[in-house]
């Protein structure tokens, strides 16, 4: 499935081995040991090397649930520590074009359960006369291939992975030489004040390939500071998400067009894994879009505290991303809506070179 600017397989998890075989099907599968990953479907970057194994929940409230896999690029391994809303998105329209959730006249709602942050979201797909669409018009940022559109909801995102919105109890902190708001809304997030660190968050993703060093050491100092991770642990690179947040300024997306400082409110460039995003994680869209709404942070700070109640309009290397917040009585986000476009890519049978227990085999 394509899911917005991401390519990511779906799996049935009834056809899938436990752990911890999952972790070698998945590697095998994508070709993971290959920096091309020649030997595999994954697509060598780390937008294209993503799955999700899919099941039908037994909880009254959801409909279905979803592990999301990173897959490695260049090594044989598998990161399970984040979500990603791109094949949330995905996972939503295959749902329903695989008859795990029926379709509604005029369209149907999936409730999904991310199972590695317990985030719950829904995917909203249009579908008359109860009828699933394989095409669509939708576009998005990044792609200019049209698919079906899906409307992706985060609901209550705050602290679904530390239990905090802000897991050290400050709007800012001062993480070694940067300044950054740390954040849990969508998935834990990183956001470094861009000026300190020498850029701008305008540049193009060739330009921002400088600060990916940086950044990447940052995001380990952000994890240990956020209590995701401990000293002793592996360092990881799929959480926190980690990136730059500046003021609005005009600056050219990737496809060549030019976007003026008023069409956006809050510049934001973001890595993913070890390399620039090419527009941004619909997570961390999440959690720069709570940011903004939340009083003294970097986002809130930068965006010039704009009103929440209509969107917050994101620059990024592939355009603008408008996100919806809704908030509730109190003034907590209740749910962060985007608008996404997928399209069912291929039903296929892998060929995987190992061999491992799976359900309803007979390999040893």
């Amino acid at each position: 499935m394509r899911g917005g600017t991401s390519k990511c397989w779906m799996f049935d998890e009834a056809a899938m081995p436990a752990e911890p075989s999952l972790d070698r099907v998945l590697a095998a599968a994508f070709g993971s040991a290959d920096p091309r990953q020649i030997d595999g479907v994954g697509g060598a970057t780390s937008t294209t090397s993503k799955a999700a194994i899919v099941r039908k929940s037994v909880d009254a409230d959801v409909d279905v649930e979803y592990l999301f896999a990173q897959v490695g690029i260049g090594v044989v391994g598998v990161e399970w520590g984040s979500n990603c809303g791109n094949c949330a998105t995905a996972v939503g329209l295959y749902a329903l074009q695989t008859g795990l959730v029926p379709a509604t006249d005029p369209v149907s709602v999936v409730r999904m359960r991310n199972r590695n942050t317990e985030a719950v979201l829904t995917a909203t797909v249009p579908t008359p006369d109860g009828i699933v669409p394989e095409l669509g018009g939708q576009t998005v940022p990044g792609s200019t291939a049209a698919g079906v559109p899906v409307a992706l909801g985060f609901l209550n995102p705050a602290g679904t992975s530390t239990g905090r919105l802000l897991p050290t109890g400050n709007p800012v902190d001062r993480v070694d030489s940067a300044e950054a708001t740390l954040i849990d809304a969508g998935a834990p997030a990183m956001l470094a004040d861009a000026v300190r660190l020498g850029a701008t968050a305008h540049e193009s993703i060739e330009e921002f390939e400088a600060f990916v060093p940086e950044l990447s050491r940052l995001r380990r100092l952000g994890a240990l500071r956020m209590g995701l991770d401990s000293p002793q642990d592996p360092v990881r690179h799929g959480v926190p998400k980690v990136g730059v947040v500046g003021a609005p300024g005009p600056y050219r997306t990737s496809a060549g067009v030019e976007v003026p400082a008023a069409d956006h409110d809050l510049a934001v460039r973001m890595l993913s894994m070890h390399a620039p995003h090419p527009a941004i994680g619909l997570t961390s869209a999440v959690a720069v879009a709570t940011g903004v709404v939340t009083t003294g942070t970097l986002a809130a700070t930068l965006a010039g505290n704009r009103p929440s109640e209509i969107s917050i309009r994101l620059g990024t290397p592939a355009g603008v991303v408008p996100v919806d917040i809704d908030l509730d009585d109190s003034g907590a986000v209740r749910a962060v809506t985007l608008h996404r476009a997928a399209r069912r890519i291929a039903t296929a049978e892998l060929l995987v070179p190992v061999r491992v227990p799976v359900p309803g085999s007979l390999a040893p």
